[in-house]
């Protein structure tokens, strides 16, 4: 292992006896000028210099453990990382084993072929970079962790402490940043206690500040981490509902870790401002603009794309801080749940497919479901098991099946990104797929749901239900290099391999998987975690 211990370096200035000399002689000048003040002068001096050094002690601050911001950075050896937080062994079974081959094999891969970069692209052995911040290292920190995967974490540790740097002139997403690496590194800090990768996460904390400095709080959906200037998308005026209510959890981990409340009070004023913004039964429009604070006319609403990770947040905001009694988040969530059920919730006319469909123009319904939304089963049981009624229970049962056909019905056994559903009759298959829409990503929600079900019902069915997509994504996927995101999945000798695996395969899919699998449901507490939008587990706090 790489010593990262700091060597001491001793700067000599050698200019001969006249340099020596005036130095000597300044000393006798300022001895004799002491010398010549009187008493009242001298404690005159004392008492200003006594009040300076109180000042820049109160000056500086402390952590909770009395360490001041320098000492956050690790100029140490790394120490043997310990497992105790969650667990202080490897894989139990064979179905945890098969997902750590499936994630060593991708490990080496991106390991090869494009290490330090985003994401891999393990068909043409090449590498792809979004914002050129390693987002497949930082993004599989706490899965390796969790699978006590020793060496990959160490390498990439050393990797994050030396080269991870965000003083570098490039444009990032504040949403995605702050899901993938401000949240993978608060929750290996969690895990780990190396304090370095708080430093890290407090350095890109201030950096994505600026995006709050908007006429609205709305924040700006883009910034420069090195000018520090925030900007609207350069697609729209306006930003994405989902991306500006996702930011939460996150920055109000930073603010209580690190003791510093400006994190969290930028991130909660844009809670306050959504709040009291009209809405349709607690639905929201997928687009909001950051100057005007107001969200998009006649703009869709769904539980999909751009939308999706706002109601999962409200809720999870609410278990995060203790699950007060008078918090409107909760409140929020419910009177947004009661919307889907009265306004988006349909059921195919032949097989009884529960599904949720989308209001185009905010107003007119089409039967059509991303993906995406497969997350929401997985949601509603964790708000269940925390008082919700029995209204979200019985459709997160019912759409978590529905999620579910959508890969059993198709050849491959992986579902597509979208999925259409007979309305009237209109198709002679109440689920069907248009040929725009058969790609599969390597996506993680349907999977994150089987997880929340197994841990919180302890019922092993669904952990049969994992096992069956996981051996497809094996089948079909897997590639010499890694894993691979499919342009078809209704074509099993045609799959169109798109060469891209994502950092959230590793960060998410994987992990989720893991804990699926695992002979301890409880294996991650949720009572005492809660996961980020990217699978990044968060502490609960009290209050």
């Amino acid at each position: 292992m790489m010593d990262l211990r700091k060597e001491h370096i001793a700067i000599g200035i050698n200019s001969g006896e006249t340099a020596s000399g005036a130095a000597s002689g300044s000393r006798k000048s300022l001895r004799r000028h002491w010398n010549q003040l009187s008493r009242f002068q001298k404690n005159l001096v004392w008492i200003v210099l006594a009040g300076i050094c109180i000042f820049l002690f109160f000056l500086i601050p402390y952590d909770d453990d009395g360490t001041s911001p320098s000492d956050l950075r690790v100029d140490r050896p790394l120490e043997h990382i310990q497992i105790a937080p969650f667990k202080d062994r490897g894989p139990t079974n064979d179905r945890q084993r098969a997902v750590i081959d499936a994630f060593l094999h991708s490990w080496r891969g991106y390991k090869e072929y494009a290490w330090g970069h985003d994401n891999l692209k393990p068909i043409s052995m090449s590498y792809s970079d979004w914002f050129g911040l390693g987002l497949t290292i930082v993004d599989s920190l706490d899965t390796m962790y969790i699978m006590d995967l020793q060496e990959e974490f160490d390498e990439a540790r050393n990797w994050i402490d030396q080269y991870l740097r965000f003083d570098v002139n490039r444009d990032v997403n504040l949403f995605e940043v702050t899901i993938r690496v401000l949240g993978g590194l608060l929750s290996t800090y969690h895990l780990s206690g190396d304090k370095m990768f708080l430093d890290k996460a407090l350095d890109l904390g201030q950096r994505l500040l600026p995006c709050f400095d908007s006429p609205s709080g709305i924040p700006y959906s883009d910034v420069n981490i090195e000018t520090m200037k925030a900007r609207p998308p350069k697609w729209s005026p306006d930003s994405s509902t989902s991306e500006v209510t996702t930011l939460q959890l996150e920055f109000r981990d930073l603010s209580r870790t690190a003791m510093n409340p400006v994190f969290e009070n930028a991130a909660h004023k844009v809670n306050v401002k959504v709040h009291e913004l009209e809405k349709n039964e607690g639905l929201v429009p997928i687009f909001i603009n950051a100057n005007t604070g107001q969200f998009r006319n006649f703009a869709t609403i769904s539980l999909g794309a751009r939308a999706d990770s706002y109601y999962e947040y409200l809720l999870k905001q609410w278990l995060q801080t203790g699950k007060k009694n008078d918090d409107f988040l909760i409140d929020d969530y419910q009177t947004a749940i009661r919307g889907v059920l009265n306004q988006l919730v349909k059921t195919t006319p032949n097989e009884k497919h529960l599904y949720i469909g989308e209001l185009i123009n905010g107003k007119d319904f089409k039967p059509k479901m991303d993906h995406l939304t497969c997350y929401l089963p997985g949601t509603l049981l964790l708000g269940h098991k925390n008082g919700m009624p029995k209204s979200h229970l019985k459709l997160a049962n019912d759409l978590l099946e529905t999620c579910y056909q959508t890969y059993m019905k198709q050849p491959t056994q992986l579902a597509p990104e979208i999925s259409y559903f007979n309305l009237n009759g209109e198709s002679e298959s109440d689920i069907y797929v248009k040929t725009n829409d058969a790609h599969n990503l390597l996506r993680p929600e349907f999977v994150e749901s089987l997880y929340y079900f197994y841990a919180i019902t302890g019922n092993k069915t669904y952990q049969d239900m994992g096992w069956t997509i996981f051996e497809a994504f094996n089948k079909y996927t897997k590639v010499k290099n890694g894993y691979t995101s499919i342009g078809n999945v209704k074509n099993p000798l045609n799959t169109r391999p798109r060469d891209m695996m994502e950092s959230f395969w590793l960060g998410e899919t994987l992990k989720y998987f893991y804990l699926l699998f695992s002979d301890d449901r409880n294996e991650i507490d949720l009572d005492k975690y809660v996961f980020n939008s990217e699978a990044h587990p968060l502490p609960v706090r009290d209050n």
